[in-house]
């Protein structure tokens, strides 16, 4: 509040010194005529010199009231004023028309050799170059203009044969034009008849406005009948800078125009109704403005004024140092100071109160998302403190780089995912989910704590997370050699082909990994979308399981989750699919289609092949129904390992894909086999080949493309989530 009158109080003085030089403002002097007939007299013009109604002489007018309506005329040159325009200091007057051969002239010389002269030497005044044009009417008529003897401009104008052409205009036939010298002030016309027709033709300086506001033959008739014309004369150009004072005798008229004459044929006006206007400024003693040269016919300043270094005008002389410095500038200055403040003031307030804001607005998210439940959980379990951590939206936002689309790693269903740098230069995946289900907020932070606590040299490890953003981040480690899908289908740019042995691997450690996410976690885990895009390598072409984002923890004695269908078509468990309840046989069946890709680098499903090979699944278990299973197996696998060892994973994957989910081996049986794969080759296969398996009917099996045209149930297809 008090800053408010602080800044209120310089306003109201600088408002109450500007009405002290506005009041009693007019048109005219006070006491003075303002007009004279329809014409307005403005100041510095004036009806009588004697009572101070005008500058001085030369701005002098006498109203005529012989006329009816009264006229104005300028004493000093005597001639008729017809408007005064202040803004552009110009007066429009009416000027005489030189004519031979009209009006009844007894003169019968071709040439009038002295016309009469328009002097306006003593006065203020001079012809405008801008506004007039020097223009002669009639047939080979020859005019001129001289100034002491010498002819300094003029036109000819030209006809044909024909008596009375008049032409469509001032072009040079019957009529010319031509521009006037600068600072004409004294006018001698003279018309020369060439050919000595003795046809009727004229000569006049005329206002350029006025002639092209009638058509020619109007002009070409009016030139010839008319004694006068009206002109446009100058009575002051800007010729440097001024200074008026209170102590000056000076005059301010209704509009804000503030006039001085510094000499008899100078003026200072000066404009005080802002604070700065064209160079102009208004200070409570004095008034700066512009310097105008009357007639721009002396060259020499006024006293008080000096010639610029330059010739092009005349500035104020420098006041002496130890002039007391103006209120005015004191107060403007400090009401400038006053709004820098002011200014300050608010961009801080603005900053502070969008700084509130969006820490009202991260605590808001941070409880929406179980950010409270998160620290509970965390603060209840010691052990788990050190290995996930709750991040702030700055850090994250620092080690993406504001989330840059360069910093990308691939998109999906659920989100995207971004490769960053901790501040500790740890290289890590950030996945920004699309959106959260608010209603399974408490089930998903459950989730991020279980997977915290995941300890698995095959399971990509969750860093930690971020809860205070509109949608929760999670912060994963970073796998550099993205996903098996690219590799196994050869989508990478350099040429690379996994050998059997690290196929091998590869299987072992993924089924390694969901064996401990069924069994050996503290809870069990369903993951709910095995498959190679979700297969992470490392640097050393280890196997890691990312993408928990459908996963769920189970209870102990649960047996199966009936939810949503959600999945990817052709590794979705049929059984699954019909009936929505998923058991950990359906990460079975998902596992046994990338068993079949690591045997024969296909992708599950084919739109570019037939109907019968459109699924791998299906197309797979036909052949090995014909015995002909090599015909699909990759030539790379068939080249480095034994038959044998391909015959027991081919029917190790044929039991994952079993209809009937109970029938379907567990994770860890599915484990021990490719272990015994590995280890004792021969042994392995002699196990496997003794056991008895059911018959499976390939053609009975659901194909995704049919089921999902007939269920009611909703599906979810997502091919390109990586974590």
């Amino acid at each position: 509040m008090q800053f408010r009158i602080h800044f209120v109080i310089p306003i109201i003085l600088l408002l109450w010194l500007t009405r002290t030089w506005t009041a009693s403002a007019s048109l005219a002097m006070p006491g003075c005529q303002e007009r004279c007939g329809d014409v307005l007299i403005p100041y510095p013009f004036g009806i009588g010199y004697e009572r101070n109604c005008s500058m001085g002489e030369g701005f002098e007018v006498i109203c005529n009231t012989s006329f009816n309506p009264p006229k104005p005329f300028i004493k000093i040159i005597g001639m008729e004023l017809l408007q005064v325009s202040v803004n552009d200091m110009v007066v429009q007057v009416m000027s005489p028309v030189r004519s031979l051969n009209c009006r009844n002239t007894t003169s019968s010389s071709s040439s009038l050799a002295l016309p009469e002269v328009v002097d306006l030497s003593k006065s203020p005044f001079v012809f405008s170059r801008e506004s007039n044009r020097f223009t002669a009417i009639g047939c080979d008529n020859f005019a001129t203009i001289s100034q002491y003897g010498k002819t300094i401009g003029g036109c000819m104008s030209i006809c044909d044969a024909a008596p009375n052409v008049t032409g469509s205009g001032c072009y040079g036939l019957n009529c010319c034009q031509t521009t006037i010298p600068p600072n004409l002030y004294l006018l001698n016309m003279s018309i020369t008849n060439i050919n000595s027709t003795g046809r009727c033709m004229s000569a006049s300086m005329v206002d350029q406005d006025w002639f092209n506001y009638n058509s020619f033959d109007e002009n070409y008739n009016e030139l010839s009948k008319r004694e006068h014309v009206p002109v446009v004369l100058e009575w002051g150009r800007r010729f440097g800078n001024c200074r008026l004072s209170k102590s000056s005798d000076i005059f301010c008229d209704s509009f804000g125009r503030c006039w001085g004459s510094p000499a008899h044929d100078s003026l200072c006006v000066c404009i005080r109704s802002s604070l700065r206007m064209e160079g102009i400024s208004y200070i409570s003693d004095e008034c700066y403005g512009t310097f105008y040269r009357s007639g721009s016919k002396n060259c020499t300043c006024p006293a008080g004024y000096e010639n610029s270094q330059h010739g092009d005008g005349c500035y104020h002389l420098a006041e002496p140092v130890t002039k007391k410095f103006p209120l005015a500038i004191l107060i403007g200055c400090l009401a400038a100071f006053g709004m820098i403040l002011l200014l300050i003031g608010s961009w801080w307030m603005y900053k502070l109160a969008k700084k509130r804001n969006n820490i009202k607005l991260k605590e808001k998210y941070f409880k929406r998302n179980g950010g409270l439940l998160m620290q509970q959980q965390l603060s209840s379990s010691e052990g788990n403190i050190e290995k996930t951590k709750l991040f702030t939206s700055k850090e994250l936002e620092k080690a993406t780089d504001n989330y840059n689309e360069n910093r990308i790693l691939g998109q999906g269903g659920q989100g995207t995912v971004y490769k960053g740098m901790l501040v500790d230069g740890r290289i890590v995946a950030i996945k920004k989910s699309i959106m959260v289900d608010e209603d399974k907020l408490e089930q998903f932070i459950n989730e991020v704590i279980i997977l915290s606590q995941i300890n698995h040299r095959n399971v990509v490890k969750l860093l930690g997370s971020c809860l205070e953003t509109e949608v929760p981040l999670l912060v994963y480690e970073f796998i550099p050699n993205g996903t098996l899908f690219p590799v196994l289908h050869h989508q990478i740019e350099e040429e690379f082909l996994l050998t059997w042995e690290m196929r091998l691997r590869i299987a072992v450690e993924v089924a390694s990994a969901l064996s401990y996410l069924h069994s050996s976690a503290s809870i069990p885990i369903y993951h709910r979308d095995i498959k190679s895009s979700n297969i992470l390598l490392d640097d050393k072409y280890r196997a890691k399981i990312s993408d928990f984002g459908t996963s769920r923890s189970v209870a102990v004695d649960q047996t199966h989750l009936t939810t949503q269908v959600l999945g990817t078509f052709g590794y979705l468990d049929p059984e699954y699919f019909q009936s929505s309840q998923f058991t950990d046989k359906s990460d079975v069946y998902s596992f046994g289609v990338v068993l079949i890709e690591l045997l024969t680098g296909k992708k599950p499903i084919s739109s570019f092949q037939s109907e019968d090979e459109r699924s791998l699944t299906t197309h797979f278990l036909f052949l090995m129904d014909e015995n002909r299973l090599f015909q699909i197996i990759d030539a790379r696998v068939a080249k480095e390992s034994r038959k044998e060892d391909i015959m027991v994973m081919a029917n190790l994957a044929r039991r994952c894909l079993n209809l009937n989910g109970k029938k379907r081996p567990t994770m860890r049986e599915v484990t021990i086999e490719l272990e015994g794969i590995r280890g004792s080759q021969g042994a392995a296969f002699s196990y496997v080949i003794d056991q008895s398996y059911e018959e499976v009917d390939y053609s009975e099996m659901t194909r995704p493309w049919d089921t999902a045209s007939s269920s009611d149930t909703s599906l979810k297809i997502d091919t390109m989530r990586l974590l």
